[in-house]
């Protein structure tokens, strides 16, 4: 088991994390309540954001960068 944190590949400069995208139940996603506060986070020219909540790293994909 990993305890590493997400990543996730984006094509935008700007993502919304809420912690909670990723947690499945078995009737979908469950509510945004079992996350964090959602935040807006922006990339900048490093290529990646980390969320400060829950660690999440946004990479932009390499196609979008410029």
């Amino acid at each position: 088991m990993s305890d590493a944190p997400e990543t996730v590949t984006v094509t935008s400069h700007r993502v919304m994390c809420d912690g909670a995208g990723d947690i499945r139940s078995t009737g979908g996603y469950k509510p945004a309540a079992l996350g964090h506060p959602r935040v807006w986070l922006e990339i900048d020219e490093k290529g990646y954001v980390d969320c400060g909540y829950c660690d999440k790293r946004f990479v932009l994909d390499e196609h979008h960068a410029h």
